[in-house]
């Protein structure tokens, strides 16, 4: 059984909420949708990453030879802000490190051309990545350590602060992390950047039923799914579900699992937790760092922050 057929059914095998973890969210059409999404008036978020990352000189606050690494890239557009800027003061060898080979090709082909940066590919898991990057440090270079988008956002809390340690063991004094996280805002904006009125989203969302049909062997009929938004004030977040229309049987052949879905019984996909700078610089203290620096956009609530390891 492949690891995408055990993790859909122990998440749909679970006893009262039914989740798919959202990494699956991610194949090849739903990275597309993902980065349509990205373009949208309603979503904010990737804009105001940008704005933080062109307009504020972040790397004034670390002068000296930087080996730069990033966690799940995508396909680095927001990322050449920073390798420009390093390149005009030495070469860049840059590390992006992710799961999928296609999102680091995409990477690479995104980023090919750059002058003065070198673009090595580290098909890892994040923690694993860090760690084989580090090794490839010289003498006297520090690392800065790229986590944009606010991804962050998609662990539960607990979860975020145990692997921002496990990072931050990776590095050693000196070495940085640029965070991104976003902020929280009025309800009526975070529901509308997550359910689009054109649909984009939702085709985002259901295309995790294509990929079990597609890859699993299953027959949902995406018909009888509706994309939903929620956000849960307890836990500040945004959670995407796939709620059902109807009283449904699905068969998911290559997970080995007949599931019976009830009218209006959802799986959730996807948890988005929002911030204040207040979390944000209590995050660093629990995980080993010193908030050094910070930029917010005004135009939709989003912070970079620079953390430094103690």
């Amino acid at each position: 059984m492949s690891p995408f057929a055990r993790d859909v059914r122990e998440g749909l095998t679970r006893h009262g909420q039914r989740t798919v973890p959202s990494m699956y969210l991610y194949d090849e059409l739903g990275t597309a949708l993902f980065e349509a999404i990205t373009l949208l008036p309603e979503y904010g978020l990737t804009r105001a990453d940008e704005r933080l990352l062109q307009r504020h000189a972040i790397l004034d606050e670390l002068p000296g030879s930087l080996l730069v690494a990033e966690l799940g890239s995508g396909t680095g557009r927001k990322t050449r802000w920073i390798l420009e800027a390093l390149a005009r003061r030495e070469p860049v060898l840059y590390y992006p490190i992710d799961i999928s080979p296609l999102a680091l090709a995409r990477c690479r082909q995104e980023l090919a051309g750059l002058s003065g940066v070198s673009i090595v590919g580290l098909e890892y898991s994040y923690v694993e990545g860090v760690g084989e990057a580090v090794t490839r440090r010289r003498d006297g270079q520090r690392v800065l350590l790229l986590f944009l988008g606010s991804t962050i956002g998609n662990f539960e809390r607990p979860a975020a602060a145990a692997f921002l340690r496990e990072i931050r063991d990776c590095l050693a004094p000196g070495d940085a992390l640029l965070l991104g996280t976003d902020l929280v805002k009025s309800v009526e904006a975070m529901l509308a950047a997550y359910d689009d009125p054109t649909g984009v989203t939702a085709a985002f969302n259901r295309n995790l039923l294509a990929r079990m049909n597609r890859e699993l062997g299953a027959d949902f009929n995406l018909r009888c799914w509706d994309h939903e938004a929620r956000w849960n004030a307890a836990e500040r977040r945004i959670e995407m579900h796939l709620r059902s229309r109807a009283r449904q049987t699905v068969q998911i052949p290559d997970a080995e699992l007949c599931c019976d879905f009830a009218a209006g019984e959802t799986i959730w996909t996807e948890a988005c937790h929002k911030f204040d700078l207040a979390d944000v610089a209590c995050l660093a203290e629990r995980s080993g760092f010193i908030n050094k620096a910070q930029w917010v956009d005004r135009e939709w609530p989003f912070a970079e922050s620079l953390w430094v390891v103690r």
